[in-house]
């Protein structure tokens, strides 16, 4: 008799990493890390106007060369209207900080669309705790002698309580 295989429930990554790297390679990226770390590649000043639409890679030359001697991609970018000409006067600066990123000649040259960028929502900042529990807490902590410490202790406590 043959036992049911037991099914567990699977993390949610190990189903959108197969979808979206077969989304990500009909556009060119061989991973998604220079789509999440493109602030960090290119900098805060130019990723707040760019972003890495697509990587067009040359086609394979039939004469069979080796890597070494292939050509390198074009990494189109999408850029704000107003921005476009500031971006396409630091594309040197991109292309050396996207091979660095890459480690080796991956990219020769940078095309730019002008569209508008897809802007992330921003992070709302926590609402503070409530004060008159975090002088309740702060009164009940009388071991602790140092009141910059008591206050932060209550701030937290009042944080916690609040969630």
């Amino acid at each position: 008799m043959s036992k049911a295989s037991r099914s567990f429930p699977r993390p949610l990554a190990e189903f959108m990493g197969a979808t979206l790297s077969d989304a990500l390679k009909t556009q060119g990226f061989a991973s998604a890390e220079i789509l999440a770390r493109w602030a960090d590649i290119v900098g805060p000043e130019v990723a707040a106007h760019s972003e890495p639409m697509k990587i067009a890679w040359p086609r394979a030359n039939p004469s069979g060369g080796d890597e070494a001697t292939a050509e390198p991609a074009t990494l189109v970018l999408r850029v704000e209207g107003p921005a476009a000409i500031e971006i396409q006067h630091l594309s040197a600066v991109i292309l050396e900080r996207v091979n660095r990123f890459f480690g080796w000649q991956a990219i020769g040259r940078i095309a730019l669309r002008q569209a508008p960028l897809r802007r992330k929502e921003p992070r709302q900042a926590p609402a503070p705790p409530d004060p008159k529990v975090e002088a309740r807490l702060a009164e009940v902590m009388t071991e602790v002698h140092d009141p910059g410490l008591r206050q932060a202790l209550a701030r937290l406590g009042a944080s916690i309580k609040r969630k």
